[in-house]
């Protein structure tokens, strides 16, 4: 009887020892994995099939969690998005507070003449090469927001001139961000 009651003593014990090692939270992954999941939702984020310079997605990781924030012109690229974050191995939350922009014809018109204003010009044509445009163009309710990556701040004042010379917007809102090559 007393072996008895040893043994179902010690299986309790080891139950409720696993109940916690489950439920307890998980530790901070690595830097080198953190590391890993940044890489990886960078690429997935940029390999997004309908993802252009009118949408700005950004994203902050927490340790297991990703947040995406920004702006996009289609509901597909905020749910796409979101879907493609979810499959990386890592990540166990994804917090999805991109903003879908309102369908507006007047924007839609804004952000071909921005587009031609920025990169048509001569100075900042070679921001056009390549797929992934480094100037994102915001049109909002007739206010514009820069979004993105720029060699030098002569170039940054610069798109934001241009932007402020196209005729019908609002306020201009220059967050481009410096990067020296």
């Amino acid at each position: 009887m007393k072996h008895r009651l040893m043994i179902a003593l010690a299986s309790l014990l080891a139950m409720v020892t696993l109940g916690t090692a489950q439920d307890a939270p998980r530790d901070q992954p690595s830097a080198k994995s953190q590391e890993r999941i940044v890489k990886e939702v960078r690429h997935e984020l940029l390999m997004l099939p309908y993802f252009g310079v009118f949408d700005y997605i950004a994203f902050k990781v927490d340790g297991y969690n990703v947040t995406l924030l920004g702006q996009v012109v289609k509901p597909v690229t905020k749910s796409d998005a979101e879907g493609a974050i979810k499959h990386i191995e890592g990540v166990e939350k994804v917090d999805n507070q991109i903003e879908v922009l309102p369908p507006s014809p007047m924007d839609d018109g804004l952000r071909v003449q921005l587009y031609r204003a920025i990169y048509g010009f001569p100075a900042l044509e070679r921001y056009a090469l390549g797929v992934q445009k480094p100037i994102r163009i915001i049109v909002k309710n007739g206010h514009v927001s820069l979004e993105g990556v720029i060699d030098s701040d002569a170039d940054k004042n610069l798109a934001g001139v241009r932007a402020n010379g196209v005729p019908g917007i609002f306020s201009v809102a220059n967050n481009l961000q410096v990067v020296k090559p």
